[in-house]
């Protein structure tokens, strides 16, 4: 099984080919604002590398979110218009759990957090048992000091990967003294496109790809544009309420 994986979800842009379990190569660009300029060139190239066709590959994979709005969209379109030039099924997952996967088989809680902007993050929780990766908490929205206080609850060792512990491990380690913290290395704290390639490898294995119709981004959240908007529209509403008010008082 031959498979094309990538993943736009982080400020890095990252592509993989496997044939199997076999990575046969990975190309990362860790950069901010290079998914449209940086994509379809490195995917041509890594196929182009590998002495590969784009109708040699049998499967695609791509994380879906949450994580960058521009990011995902970018991903998931170019992806999803290879396979269907190509007549291909598609697998898309968590971005969440790509990272999670970045600890493979650890002895603890993984807490992937992805920054939501506003001092938020997106985040769950997981871990390694029987060989596999399992949810302990949903993937959720939380402010930093929601996920401070639920920190409090948690024993044994508590990983964090993902693009938001760069900007929130200082509050994190300051509300958290008494909880056993461990941040990686900076390599393991991004999504890898290998890692994507692996989860869609064991999901064609069991049957579970989809049609490129039913891919879809996991947002979790408006934009900051649609919250601009509607708290723009509220505004313009509540003015013209005023202003009719005004008015039925003159009268």
């Amino acid at each position: 099984m031959k498979i094309l994986a990538l993943d736009t979800s982080s400020p890095a842009t990252t592509v993989a080919i496997l044939e199997g379990e076999k990575l046969v190569a990975e190309y990362t660009i860790n950069n901010i604002n290079t998914h449209s300029q940086k994509l379809m060139p490195m995917i041509a190239e890594i196929i182009k590398s590998c002495k590969w066709r784009p109708e040699d590959i049998d499967v695609f994979g791509v994380s879906l979110g949450p994580g960058s709005f521009t990011g995902l969209r970018i991903g998931i379109a170019t992806i999803k218009a290879m396979a269907q030039s190509l007549n291909k099924k598609v697998c898309g997952v968590s971005s969440l759990e790509v990272l999670a996967y970045n600890l493979m088989y650890i002895d603890g809680v993984i807490c992937p957090i992805i920054d939501a902007q506003r001092d938020a993050v997106y985040t769950a929780t997981y871990k390694w048992g029987a060989n596999r990766l399992i949810q302990l908490e949903k993937p959720s929205i939380l402010h930093i000091d929601e996920l401070n206080t639920a920190l409090a609850s948690k024993s044994g060792i508590v990983y964090f990967v993902g693009d938001a512990v760069s900007k929130f491990r200082l509050r994190i380690e300051e509300k958290n003294k008494d909880v056993n913290i461990v941040f990686p290395t900076e390599d393991l704290l991004l999504p890898r496109a290998y890692v994507v390639g692996e989860i869609t490898r064991q999901h064609a294995l069991l049957g579970k790809v989809k049609n490129v119709r039913d891919i879809t981004p996991v947002y979790m959240r408006k934009s900051h544009a649609e919250c601009q908007y509607e708290e723009r529209q509220l505004r313009i509403e509540k003015e013209k309420s005023w202003l009719v008010g005004q008015k039925k008082n003159k009268e």
